[in-house]
């Protein structure tokens, strides 16, 4: 097959995946911009909408790995035990409010690695990806680059993504997005320098986890998730 993106054949298989998933998934979004005097209608079109998601893409999916399981916030597919795909819509509450902020996060995991990582915004189609010893990447039809984290190490100067209600240290900017895959993605690519957040379902941050480590920054999932570019504490 002709490859899409620097990678292996799954990978660009699951991109492939994912594209045809997003299509759907930008006329969803047409459409709930117009449900939004009611939030509720607006949910639960958005709740569907998510389920659609997983039901559309899963036979795609297991033509990469056929024996593979499925995880999701909503639900969990037995597979063989060893291989997984993980996968969620990040930023369901900027969906709802017709917020074009948000992604599809998918990645794959082979025992307790991920091997491939990809965070794809279906609005703007930009995808961010990575995999497992081979570096991390942003695609869009207008750019093509290997990403890495930033260099800023002076506090007063970080610009932090921050998703949680706790005391935030002395930063020089500080962002709230919604979307904790793509918060990640930045991370990864120095858009951010850092990002804080409370404990998230873990099929929301799989495929961001790996962006960052292989752009070259750190993360570690504790009371907190806390991803920077290795050259800072929070």
């Amino acid at each position: 097959m002709d490859l899409l993106i620097k990678g292996s054949t799954e990978l660009n298989k699951m991109f492939m995946a994912l594209q045809r998933t997003a299509s759907g998934l930008r006329r969803d979004f047409g459409e709930v911009e117009n449900l939004q005097q009611s939030l509720r209608g607006a949910r639960d079109f958005v709740q569907k909408a998510q389920t659609r998601i997983e039901e559309s893409i899963l036979s795609d999916l297991l033509l990469v790995r056929p024996a593979a399981g499925l995880l999701t916030p909503n639900m969990s597919r037995d597979g063989d035990g060893r291989d997984e795909f993980v996968l969620a819509l990040s930023g369901a509450g900027n969906f709802v409010r017709g917020n074009p902020h948000f992604a599809i996060s998918l990645a794959l995991r082979s025992g307790d690695e991920t091997k491939i990582a990809l965070v794809y915004s279906p609005i703007d189609e930009r995808l961010y990806y990575a995999e497992a010893g081979r570096g991390a990447y942003v695609y869009s039809a207008f750019h093509s680059a290997r990403i890495k984290v930033s260099n800023i190490n002076n506090p007063a100067e970080l610009t932090v993504a921050y998703n949680t209600s706790d005391a935030r240290p002395l930063v020089g900017d500080v962002r709230r997005t919604g979307c904790p895959a793509l918060d990640l993605a930045w991370v990864g690519a120095g858009k951010f320098d850092a990002y804080v957040s409370d404990p998230l379902d873990y099929a929301e941050i799989a495929a961001g986890d790996l962006i960052v480590r292989e752009a070259g920054g750190h993360i570690e999932m504790m009371a907190d998730l806390v991803a920077t570019n290795g050259k800072v504490e929070l």
